[in-house]
């Protein structure tokens, strides 16, 4: 394994007021690049079980429950369901140990890592584009854990259904409740993420775990109800046989990976926290290929028992809950459900733009300040707006996340195979034109390219749903995006190095 070059000996000075990052910044770091929290880490700490519980965090939510739910819904077998799972959560968890590297070692966050491949001013291009997604993501996903307790609220106070109506107590496309609903987990989220990484770990160190209690509470509810022989695997009835089905299974382990494409790429701002590479291994083992095949597993059994207990097939996780005779059973459902989200929204769209934002401007914007701008945008989008629209989420997250793609690609192609593993830390915060990672202007054509490249032609079949064949392509946007940007800048990059 090829050395690396970091900028973290002894003679790092500490710096003053470190809440966050903990960041050590040496005198010789130029300001326009460094502040504490995206400065390389003095000490990073956390084990296998916080990053498992990371992941737990980011799969155990009502987003992750309807998702695992429908794809046993696809028309395929149970068995096929689940090889199309492993082998989308094994490449997941392949990617993100190739991405969890260069952060952990080096301990600096997604925006930073990028200044080797992007330029140090070049890496708000990959920076803002990752931003953007989480906001908007951040928003959609507080709206649907506002929507999810709407409910629970009407179950034990009917009389404020009018107060849910759009048409009576609405303003810009959402009711009263929703408002005050959206509200709570906006001023929850953001309480939460002000005080700061450590508490946020404690946070999802609980979660994941509070999560699996009450399904498996729920799910043993529902068996004692239903008995052990209502139990099927099958959501739907069973469509593809033979090698019909192999087009479809392909189909659902890209949606898997696309789940999961966000965290995944910015993986590093969580990695660097790590205490060594092999802890952050054996936590991405367990919270993903581990984790998430026994989620899915308990979420159909779930799910395929509503059918026998309730009449009708429910997917969403407070929807059970809410028809279970119980108040003390709802509330304490609802609530865990409610954390759950509010966990998963910090790790996955919460802290990325805080980093990101951050680098855009590090002496003007800290960590929290770029955190609470992508919370404001969130309300600006109006997600529920948005998510009620499938055009504006086709031609705006869709197109988007097709950069998500291009960007992943370079960030490998860049550390493994061009830089060989071996990166100088304090090349990536100094603004000196004779800079390793100064290039042209700050700005590392091949990158750039590659990015623009893969996004375009990523995006083709996202946008021309009438093309022939498109709609099937649209599924492996990531893909073609992640091979177009890995390929395109490793040979821009390696001729621009014999030039």
């Amino acid at each position: 394994m090829a050395d690396i070059t970091t900028s973290k000996p002894e003679d790092l000075v500490e710096a003053a007021g470190m809440p966050v990052g903990s960041g050590v910044i040496k005198p010789s770091y130029d300001p326009r690049l460094t502040n504490e929290d995206l400065a390389p880490l003095k000490n990073q700490h956390w084990g296998s079980y916080n990053i498992f519980a990371f992941w737990m965090s980011d799969v155990h939510s009502v987003g992750g429950y309807v998702t695992a739910g429908s794809l046993f819904a696809l028309g395929l077998s149970s068995w096929q369901v689940l090889v199309s799972l492993v082998v989308g959560i094994t490449i997941v968890y392949f990617f993100c140990n190739l991405v969890a590297k260069p952060s952990q070692v080096t301990g600096v966050p997604y925006p930073v890592i990028n200044r080797a491949a992007f330029g140090v001013l070049g890496a708000n291009v990959p920076a803002i584009i990752r931003g953007a997604i989480a906001v908007a993501w951040y928003g959609i996903q507080t709206y649907l854990a506002s929507a999810a307790l709407d409910v629970v609220v009407l179950k034990f106070w009917p009389g404020l259904a009018p107060y849910a109506d759009v048409d009576q107590y609405g303003f810009l496309g959402l009711p009263l409740l929703g408002w005050c609903t959206y509200a709570l987990l906006w001023v929850l989220q953001a309480a939460v993420f002000w005080t700061g990484m450590e508490t946020i770990r404690k946070f999802i160190d609980f979660c994941g775990p509070a999560v699996y209690v009450v399904m498996i509470l729920l799910c043993g509810y529902l068996i004692y109800k239903a008995g052990w022989s209502e139990i099927d695997l099958n959501l739907g009835d069973v469509k593809y046989h033979g090698w019909d089905a192999v087009p479809v299974m392909l189909g659902a382990i890209a949606l898997v990976v696309s789940y999961f494409s966000g965290p995944m790429l910015n993986f590093g701002d969580f990695s660097r926290y790590g205490r060594s590479y092999q802890a952050v291994k054996k936590g991405n083992l367990l919270g993903l290929p581990l984790n998430f095949l026994f989620f899915a597993i308990l979420v159909v059994v779930t799910a395929s028992l509503t059918l026998p207990v309730f009449g009708e097939l429910i997917t969403d996780p407070v929807e059970t809950v809410s028809r279970i005779d119980s108040t003390f059973a709802i509330a304490l459902g609802a609530l865990t459900f409610t954390i759950a989200t509010i966990g998963i929204n910090i790790v996955a769209n919460f802290i990325s733009p805080a980093f990101d934002f951050s680098n855009v401007s590090p002496q003007r914007i800290s960590w929290r300040a770029g955190g609470m701008i992508a919370a404001v945008g969130s309300v600006l989008l109006t997600p529920w707006n948005l998510y009620n629209n499938p055009d504006v989420i086709h031609y705006t997250l869709e197109t988007l996340g097709a950069f998500i793609g291009p960007l992943f690609g370079v960030l490998i192609a860049d550390y493994y195979l061009v830089r060989k593993q071996q990166v100088d830390v304090d090349a990536m915060f100094t603004m000196s034109p004779d800079g390793k990672y100064h290039y042209k202007k700050g700005y590392n054509p091949p990158a750039i390219i590659a990015t623009a490249a893969g996004a375009v032609i990523a995006m083709t079949p996202v946008l021309w749903t009438g093309g022939p064949g498109m709609h099937t392509t649209a599924q492996y946007s990531w893909f073609i995006g992640m091979a177009l940007g890995f390929v395109v800048y490793l040979g821009l990059a390696r001729r621009a190095k014999t030039a």
